[in-house]
């Protein structure tokens, strides 16, 4: 059967168009991430040649992106941006963006001041709420004294991570004495203030969107909690992201296809197709969302998602009939538009 989301938004696509695959790597990672990273970047690489695209391949392994930006011409490639940081630079991706920019490269993904944006998760909270959509009650701190919160259970937060990192099952908190011992370990780990939020205890989704002028929600994919009863265990914690060996990477998994009703599917995509507006994605991006009482709220907006074949965004978009190179020259493809010689010049 047909899944209720189809592909029906975007012409064919022009397969031909000259790519340079750009993608970062650390020297001093582990062994097993770098060949993790090297396997991944290849599959991309091997994925956009068999679609037909001309390739052509970037690695960025120290600081120095401009000189390796300069040995491209502009005119001539369409980059694939798969950079998520600057060797050694946490929370980088966006410099990679401005540098990009700067050099006058047409770019798949959000633009620079969207990832500048997508650092701070106050200013994201705030753009979801001036554009009426739900998210959790939250509040910023910067130190204990000004705690004055009284929602439980809640949740505690770096205030410009990515990637789940500082959230771990102890990151819900369930009383006031919990909670400024949770928001001091965060200031004091992570060396900025804190988002505490109300938790949701709710299903969650990971819902994908692509496009631009037009978008299209992806199907939604459902983390599966059920095998935990304590409610420290139902989030998407680092362990559950990045730790194979760990119980919650383990036993939280997307589950594909989830069954919605016509109408829940009409309002989880009104809340995620405004999100994608109100917080400048482009191009593709991913929501976390959690549903309670009917309400979708949207946790979190992914500017630069995963890109990797086994991603719940990947399995997604294979659902509707985008394969792994069909996705990426799509992105290719909506980036292009954007090219002053391959695509119309604008934005």
């Amino acid at each position: 059967m047909e899944h209720p989301i189809a592909r029906t938004i975007f012409p064919s696509l022009q397969t031909d168009l000259p790519v340079l695959l750009f993608n970062n790597l650390d020297w001093s990672w582990p062994q097993e991430d770098i060949d993790q990273c090297l396997l991944l970047s290849d599959m991309m690489a091997e994925a956009l040649q068999v679609t037909g695209h001309q390739l052509l391949r970037a690695r960025l392994e120290d600081d120095n992106i401009a000189s390796l930006l300069s040995r491209y011409d502009p005119a001539e490639v369409i980059v694939f941006n798969w950079c998520e940081e600057v060797p050694g630079i946490p929370r980088s991706s966006w410099m990679v963006a401005q540098e990009l920019e700067r050099q006058g490269f047409t770019y798949t993904g959000a633009d620079y001041p969207a990832l500048v944006l997508s650092q701070d998760k106050r200013q994201i909270q705030q753009r979801l709420k001036d554009a009426g959509i739900s998210t959790p009650e939250w509040k910023i701190y910067y130190s204990e004294s000004e705690i004055d919160w009284e929602i439980f259970p809640a949740i505690v937060k770096p205030a410009f991570e990515h990637y789940s990192l500082g959230i771990s099952r102890e990151s819900v908190v369930l009383n006031l004495c919990e909670l400024i011992n949770r928001v001091n370990y965060v200031i004091e780990k992570h060396q900025q203030p804190v988002i505490v939020e109300e938790f949701i205890d709710g299903r969650e989704f990971h819902v994908g969107v692509v496009g631009n002028d037009m978008l299209q929600m992806l199907p939604p994919a459902e983390i599966d909690f059920s095998v935990f009863p304590d409610i420290h265990d139902r989030l998407c914690t680092y362990e559950a992201n990045f730790v194979p060996s760990s119980l919650a990477y383990q036993n939280s998994f997307a589950k594909l296809p989830i069954h919605f009703t016509a109408d829940e599917l009409s309002r989880l995509e009104k809340a995620v197709l405004g999100a994608y507006r109100a917080t400048n994605c482009r191009d593709y991006a991913r929501m976390d969302v959690r549903v309670r009482d009917s309400v979708f709220y949207i946790l979190d907006v992914n500017h630069n998602a995963d890109l990797s074949p086994d991603n719940s965004l990947i399995k997604a978009a294979e659902m509707i009939g985008y394969p792994y190179g069909y996705f990426g020259s799509l992105l290719v493809n909506l980036a292009a538009e954007r090219h002053p010689i391959f695509g119309n010049g604008s934005h």
